[in-house]
């Protein structure tokens, strides 16, 4: 006879039934209520027995922030981080007042393995090879020139520049100090200097300590400006040398004797115009047709000259480019303005905020004119180290100019990075024909660049369907695969330099013999610190711009007026190219 069939329990029932008891009968006579004080004895005597205790203080790492236990006549400063020749130049200057400084090598790809052995394994190579660069050289003291682990960590200190930043800036120190103490050099001292932020491990006593006042950042100010001028004029050298190597020699010439005079506290102007003439006798030939390539990008990546970007800048100029770099002051006036920037919006608040950078208890316009003061001054002192050494022509980005440029693609309130600067890099580089061609360099995976910029750069592109933009991304390792995606854009950019030219040579009824006739003709159109002065400067490479010259001054009336011209065309053109782009998207919205 078959069993009648129970009623099915709801499933509001078995949640609510207990769970069943582990088959141990001491514990099921006690119940559940006796669990929890179980579970209790058993975490306390794990704790004792792991010798752990309630009472335990947090830790807390040990920074070696405080210099004031080193004299600065026994601590070497090791420098890195810039370019080559400001990290030389910042070394120079703080030797003259007084410091013990050494200069580290380029970041090579020993220096990225040792990034990745000691690092953290979840940052971006620009981190692994800096880091790396620095502890590759103590591991160099330690075990091939046998310096005691104690010596080096009292006797020794490290400097870089930093700034703020949602992934590598915002955890340099940090990541020394990890990557430093895995590989046994625990306490050794970082310091990180920013020039809108200062030193913020604090300071010792002039006598007995690094001491980091307005004298060291005026040195530290007057290296980096005089760093990026030298930087510029060999970008624009090189490419038109006639003699094979001439701009590195007298490069190098240049640099010594500026070093000198910041090393033995000698007048600086006078190493300048001394520097001048060094650079001045290299010989040039501005009308062979070479695209110029802007290279923009990650901060680090942009600017390092070593494996960090597979050398990209050597790279170009060895595939017959001219490079156009982003001067290190840029990034500074990039930071003035934005404290300027929030400074303006925390003013519109109810009330002061008490972050960080908050206005509560802080005079707002003084903030305001400080930061004025700071662009300015640094605009005057790049322009005047610029006009001393020959860099004539050159003009630093109007901050103000590219958010109002950016703004209509690009968050300004995203930060990290360039921000907002790359897009409208590229956008000015098409309407103002700065470059043939650009390339946005960023490390793998960057967050700020590769994640935010270049997504927003696939728009710009669309509207803007003549720009030749290259973006890529360095790893440490893949440099055959980029280095064949920059020749095939090159040979883009290369037949658009040359069509550019010969355009412009044309239009004055020229050949290329005759208009290098006609330059030779005046004494600072050949000049190396010479060339087409602003207003002949129109044209996307250096070549059509020198005949724009020789055409001036073949016809002058006809180059006046294809200055008219030009002056009524821009408008009209950016108009229609941005109707023409938009017209999809516009007219199904027409009514018909």
């Amino acid at each position: 006879m078959r069993k009648a069939a129970l009623p099915e329990e709801s499933t509001a029932a078995r949640a609510r039934r207990p769970l069943p008891l582990a088959p141990d009968d001491d514990l099921a006579r006690r119940g559940l209520a006796d669990v929890e004080q179980e579970l209790a004895h058993f975490a306390a005597s794990e704790r004792e027995r792991l010798g752990l205790t309630s009472q335990r203080t947090q830790y807390v790492e040990r920074t070696a922030h405080d210099p004031r236990d080193a004299s600065r006549a026994r601590v070497t400063l090791h420098v890195s981080g810039l370019t080559m020749v400001q990290d030389e130049l910042v070394a120079a200057a703080l030797s003259g007042i007084g410091f013990r400084v050494h200069t580290l090598d380029c970041p090579d790809d020993a220096a990225l393995r040792f990034g990745k052995e000691y690092g953290n394994r979840g940052q971006c190579n620009p981190t692994w090879f800096t880091v790396g660069n620095l502890v590759k050289h103590l591991v160099h003291l330690r075990d091939v020139q046998g310096v005691p682990t104690e010596r080096i960590i009292a006797e020794h200190a490290f400097v870089t520049a930093g700034a703020c930043g949602p992934c590598r800036f915002g955890m340099y120190v940090t990541e020394y100090r990890k990557a430093l103490r895995a590989a046994g050099f625990d306490g050794f001292r970082v310091f990180l200097f920013q020039m809108a932020g200062g030193i913020r491990q604090a300071t010792g006593d002039e006598d007995d300590g690094l001491v980091f006042n307005e004298r060291f950042f005026a040195q530290i100010a007057k290296a980096l400006i005089v760093g990026d001028v030298i930087n510029l004029i060999g970008y624009r050298l090189r490419p038109f040398e006639l003699t094979a190597g001439a701009t590195d020699a007298a490069l190098a010439e240049a640099k010594a004797v500026i070093a000198g005079a910041l090393r033995e506290r000698r007048s600086l102007l006078m190493a300048l115009l001394r520097a001048r003439r060094i650079l001045s006798r290299v010989a040039v030939d501005r009308l062979r047709a070479k695209p110029s390539v802007g290279i923009i990008g990650e901060f680090w990546a942009m600017t390092t000259e070593g494996d960090g970007n597979y050398r990209m800048q050597r790279f170009l100029e060895s595939e017959d480019a001219e490079v156009v770099a982003q001067p290190m002051t840029a990034w500074v006036l990039f930071m003035i303005w934005e404290v300027r920037r929030d400074t303006r919006h925390r003013l519109t608040l109810r009330q002061d905020d008490e972050g960080r950078k908050g206005l509560a208890g802080k005079d707002a316009q003084r903030r305001m004119r400080s930061t004025w003061a700071a662009d300015k001054a640094m605009r005057v002192l790049f322009h005047s180290a610029a006009a001393v050494l020959g860099l004539h022509g050159y003009t630093l980005p109007d901050m103000d100019e590219i958010a109002e440029v950016a703004a209509e693609h690009h968050n300004l309130e995203i930060r990290g990075g360039e921000a907002h600067m790359e897009v409208a890099k590229n956008i000015l580089n098409v309407l103002h024909a700065k470059v043939s061609m650009t390339l946005s360099i960023k490390p793998f995976g960057c967050m700020p660049s590769s994640g935010v910029s270049d997504g927003v750069q696939s728009a710009i592109t669309e509207l803007y369907p003549e720009a030749l933009y290259l973006p890529i991304e360095t790893t440490g390792d893949g440099a055959v695969n980029v280095y064949s995606r920059v020749q095939m854009m090159l040979f883009k950019a290369r037949q658009a330099a040359v069509r550019e030219r010969d355009l412009v040579l044309d239009a004055y009824g020229l050949t290329t013999e005759r208009a290098a006739a006609i330059l030779r003709r005046v004494p600072w159109a050949t000049h190396a610190l010479g060339g087409s002065p602003a207003i002949f400067q129109v044209h996307a490479s250096t070549a059509a711009n020198a005949a724009e010259l020789a055409g001036w001054l073949r016809h002058p009336v006809l180059g006046v007026r294809r200055w008219l011209a030009r002056r009524a065309q821009p408008v009209q053109r950016r108009r229609a190219r941005y109707l023409a782009n938009a017209a999809p998207r516009i007219l199904p919205l027409l009514p018909h």
